[in-house]
């Protein structure tokens, strides 16, 4: 695949991806974000040489895949937005698939959701597992899972294409911004500022996607044969609310004290187990290097070190 044309390319994720991808060698990438000035300083600052461009040229330029990254990455941010969700992901997706209907050949990665089978999580996400979402009664938070189950949608109802919705469920990178609010970051904080960290005493289990296991993943559908399905993204072992507390207080000094009901942000909907059991990306080779402990103590451990975590911008 020589070249990548990159949507919302000023998102975290998108960020990490394009470090990842220089490193291997590819570098003939288009990035289309709406701030280019600023795209092309932190490109200046790692000494990288892409083309960056504003969205209304997309399309202008030849490429053989596009990966479309635009969408919300902050459930603060997603609880703000409410309905303008829909607009948002529905605009970029029909950017990307008119460019694909004119271009069959090209292949198309959409940055899906865990969220997209709903808001239960009862028990982790397998491949029969079934979306759940009250028609009668949606919410507010569950407008994100609504809006990316949409487009896989409509991405299953064209099979000729090369469509692949990558599902991320949990993920964390030296890159992420501490002011976002996951029960991550809030440890973070708590661990940077040096206070005691108020969590709920519910329980939960997260799989915590590292920056480099995504880039297999990414580079496992671009190498191999094209398709049109969805892929959930995983690392090689999940980990548990308690693990993870014990984890960052050996690690790293966390203190913390547990209470029922202790406020936090639910934006998308409350879910016990936020992690997926199919492997259908096993199929392609993808085998993730980390596990979920493991991703976080090496990326915590050099946020902590410089202090304090970047400010990224929102993921459009």
């Amino acid at each position: 695949m020589s070249r990548v044309a990159i949507l919302g390319a000023n998102s975290q994720i998108a960020k990490d991806l394009i470090l990842s991808l220089a490193r291997e060698g590819r570098r003939d990438l288009l990035l289309y974000v709406r701030d280019q000035a600023a795209m092309r300083d932190w490109l200046a600052a790692r000494q990288l040489d892409c083309a960056v461009h504003g969205y209304d040229s997309y399309g202008s330029a030849p490429h053989e895949a596009v990966l479309n990254f635009v969408g919300v990455g902050d459930p603060q941010r997603a609880a703000r937005m409410g309905g303008d969700i829909f607009a948002i992901t529905q605009q970029y997706d029909d950017l990307a698939l008119a460019g694909l209907r004119a271009n069959p050949e090209r292949r198309y990665l959409f940055l899906s959701s865990g969220a997209a089978y709903g808001s239960g999580f009862l028990q982790p996400a397998g491949p029969d597992t079934v979306a759940s979402l009250a028609i009668n009664h949606l919410a507010p938070q569950d407008y994100y899972a609504v809006a990316k189950l949409h487009a896989e949608c409509k991405h299953r109802a064209m099979p000729d294409h090369a469509i692949t919705d990558l599902r991320v469920f949990n993920y964390f990178s030296r890159s992420q911004d501490l002011a976002g609010r996951f029960f991550i970051t809030d440890i973070l904080r708590a661990i940077r500022d040096g206070q005691v960290l108020q969590a709920s005493d519910s329980q939960m289990v997260r799989d915590y996607l590292h920056p480099d296991d995504f880039h297999r993943m990414v580079a496992c559908v671009l190498d191999g044969a094209p398709g049109n399905l969805a892929l959930d993204c995983y690392s090689r072992a999940p980990i548990s609310k308690t693990e993870l507390l014990s984890l960052m207080q050996q690690r790293f000094g966390l203190r913390y004290e547990l209470a029922a009901g202790a406020a936090g942000v639910n934006a998308t909907g409350g879910k016990p187990h936020y992690y997926s059991t199919q492997r259908l990306a096993a199929a392609l080779g993808y085998q993730p290097a980390y596990s979920s402990a493991e991703g976080v103590a090496a990326e915590s451990a050099i946020i902590l070190a410089s202090g304090s975590a970047p400010k990224m911008s929102e993921n459009r």
